[in-house]
C-alpha cells in the first residue's frame, strides 16, 4: 500500500514561529504561561505542557501578576496589553506578523474616522481568537459577518470598509464583496481589503488535488481548529472516503479495506510529527493484519 504524507500540510509560518518562541523561552525558564491554546491541536498542546507551558484563559490572566505570558499567533485586543501593564506581566508576543499588520490597518481606519461614519466590517468567525483581537482595535464596534448572506444586516446607506479574518475562504470573501456591491446605495462608499493569508488560502486547491489522488484520506486535526474543518470539507468534496482523526489511535482498519493508497494530511495547526505517527500506525496495522 502506498502511504503519502502531504508536504503542503502542517503548521503555517505564524504557528511555527509561536511554538519556536515558546520552546526557546522554556529552555531558559521553568514556567511560561500561554493565553489560550497555543495551537488548536490537543496533541501538540500536551507535548508543550510537558515542557512547562501552562495554558490559561482570560479570567486567569486577569488575576496573574509578575509572570511571563506568551501571546499566541492569533493576536490579542489592546485590553490584553493594558492588563499586562497593570499586572506587571512580561509579554512574549508571538502574534503572527500577518495578523499584526491587519490589526494595525483596522486601528488606523478606526482612528481616522472619529465621527464613526464608516461601518468597519470583518468577514470572520464570531468569537474566534483572531477576530476578537481585530474587533478590539475598534473598541468593540466592528461588525462581524460569518457568511456572505449575513452582509444583508449592514446599513447600505452608510460607508462600508470590509476586511477579512486571515484564515477565511477566498471564495466566501469574494461573494461577500459582490453582495455588498449589489446592495450599497450610490450615496455611500465601499472599500474592501483582501487580508486573507495566502499561505493558508492556497492550501484549499492543493488539498483537493491531494485528496483526489488517494483511495482513502486521513485528515489529522484538532477538534477546535476552524481552519481544519474548512480544509477537511475540501477533502470530502472530492473524496467521500475522507476521515478526520485527532491521533493515530483513531485509525480504523476497516477504512483501509481494498485500499491501495492512503493520503495523510492536516490543518495549519497539525504538527508534522503527528502525521508521521499516523503513517507508522497504518504500517503497524497492516503488518498485524498480514
Amino acid at each position: 500500500m502506498k502511504i503519502e504524507i502531504d508536504e503542503g500540510s502542517g503548521f503555517c509560518f505564524g504557528v511555527t514561529r509561536a511554538i519556536r518562541m515558546a520552546e526557546e523561552e522554556l529552555q531558559r525558564s521553568n514556567c511560561l504561561y500561554c493565553l489560550g491554546d497555543i495551537v488548536h491541536n490537543g496533541q501538540e498542546c500536551s507535548r508543550l505542557q510537558q515542557l512547562g507551558l501552562v495554558t490559561i484563559e482570560h479570567a486567569g490572566f486577569d488575576e496573574l501578576h509578575e509572570a511571563k505570558v506568551l501571546l499566541r499567533a492569533h493576536g490579542e485586543p489592546p485590553a490584553t496589553y493594558q492588563r499586562a501593564t497593570q499586572n506587571h506581566l512580561e509579554l512574549i508576543d508571538a502574534t503572527c506578523p500577518v495578523v499584526l499588520h491587519l490589526q494595525e490597518r483596522i486601528k488606523r481606519e478606526y482612528d481616522n474616522d472619529p465621527e464613526r461614519r464608516k461601518q468597519i466590517v470583518i468577514f470572520g468567525k464570531n468569537g474566534h481568537a483572531e477576530v476578537l483581537g481585530l474587533v478590539g482595535q475598534t473598541e468593540g464596534t466592528a461588525i462581524v459577518i460569518e457568511t456572505p448572506e449575513e452582509a444583508s444586516k449592514l446599513d447600505f446607506s452608510r460607508d462600508i470598509c470590509l476586511y477579512s479574518q486571515t484564515t477565511k475562504s477566498l471564495d466566501g470573501f469574494r461573494q461577500t464583496v459582490e453582495h455588498i456591491q449589489q446592495h450599497i446605495l450610490p450615496t455611500a462608499t465601499f472599500y474592501y481589503y483582501d487580508t486573507i493569508c495566502r499561505q493558508v488560502a492556497n492550501r484549499m486547491p492543493h488539498i483537493r488535488e491531494f485528496a483526489s489522488r488517494h483511495d482513502v484520506v486521513l485528515f489529522v486535526c484538532g477538534k477546535k481548529s476552524s481552519n481544519g474543518k474548512a480544509l477537511f470539507a475540501q477533502c470530502l468534496s472530492v473524496n467521500p472516503h475522507s476521515y478526520m482523526i485527532d491521533a493515530a489511535s483513531d485509525i480504523d482498519m476497516r477504512w483501509l479495506t481494498d485500499c491501495s493508497s492512503v493520503g495523510i494530511c492536516g490543518a495549519t495547526s497539525t504538527p508534522k510529527w503527528l502525521m508521521e505517527e499516523c503513517k507508522v500506525r497504518i504500517e503497524e496495522l497492516l503488518g498485524s493484519h498480514e
